[in-house]
């Protein structure tokens, strides 16, 4: 029997994680009362049960106290029953402007200000992600990718990506990203803006990448900054973070970080237990 309790930050994506684990064939229950779950707990595992994945959705309602709920999980584990708790979260500012493109009610706001109510739903839901199991920040995930984490931890039984690493290119004259945790800039680097032959294509065509790596500047640099990240990755880990970007950046977004992001994901991927993703913010602006 796997059983999973699927809960988190409202707009976080927990509705599209228990649609996507019904359709891997978990059998899901949602909004369930607290006084049952103990109940539907002892039903399910029941001999002769033919349900052998269940996940369970809870999360906070204002007519009913979240401290409950945790206190119910924290007895039937320490009954044998054998959960795993995915706890789905975002950024305050991503959650509130879901919130906002859906015209929702903050469930513990329901007459006040949507940010107070994001505030006080992190204070209700800070203990139990403190011991999830699984934390998955949906801030920068396609829904594609959402799909790739919760297949990789729940159906291949893969090994969970406790850290996601976003390696981002812009543009400094379009703004440094709000969320990066490092930023590097390369504007070192010569510029194939000013060539001809390349200044109409981006980092992600073959010419302007061997131009831009061509330099011995940028091969020295490459080096240097993976070996920084395989240092820091680790260490990120251990101290339970969950999300790194790391923001790349050149003069408008297009050439030398675009290259440089693309190299520092192919020498990253699939070399460490983290995800990693590839995002270019600024490639496809005119200006």
């Amino acid at each position: 029997m796997r059983f999973v309790v699927v809960t988190g930050m409202s707009g976080g994506g927990k509705s599209t994680a228990l649609k996507m684990l019904e359709d891997a064939g978990f059998y899901c229950v949602d909004n369930l009362p607290v006084s049952l779950i103990e109940k539907f707990a002892e039903l399910i595992t029941m001999p002769g049960s033919e349900v052998s994945k269940v996940v369970l959705g809870l999360d906070v309602r204002s007519d009913q106290s979240f401290e409950d709920a945790t206190r119910v999980l924290e007895n039937l584990k320490q009954k044998g029953y054998k959960l795993e708790i995915l706890f789905m979260d975002a950024r305050t500012d991503v959650l509130i402007k879901r919130y906002k493109e859906t015209r929702r009610i903050h469930p513990l706001a329901p007459e006040g200000r949507l940010e107070d109510g994001v505030k006080a739903e992190r204070k209700v839901l800070e203990n139990i992600r403190r011991h999830a199991d699984y934390v998955i920040d949906t801030s920068n995930l396609l829904t594609r990718e959402l799909k790739e984490e919760l297949d990789r931890i729940f159906v291949e039984n893969g090994e969970y990506n406790s850290l996601m690493v976003t390696v981002m290119s812009f543009g400094f004259k379009h703004g440094i990203p709000a969320d990066a945790d490092l930023v590097l800039d390369v504007r070192f680097l010569p510029n194939p803006f000013y060539i001809e032959d390349l200044k109409h294509k981006t980092g992600n065509d073959r010419e302007v990448q061997e131009y831009v790596m061509g330099f011995e500047e940028a091969e020295i640099f490459m080096e240097k900054l993976t070996d920084l990240i395989r240092f820091l990755i680790p260490n990120y880990v251990k101290e339970g973070k969950y999300r790194l970007v790391i923001a790349i950046g050149c003069t408008g977004g297009k050439h030398r970080s675009v290259t440089l992001a693309n190299e520092l994901y192919k020498r990253m991927k699939d070399k460490g237990k983290y995800g990693i993703k590839l995002y270019h913010r600024d490639v496809s602006i005119h200006s």
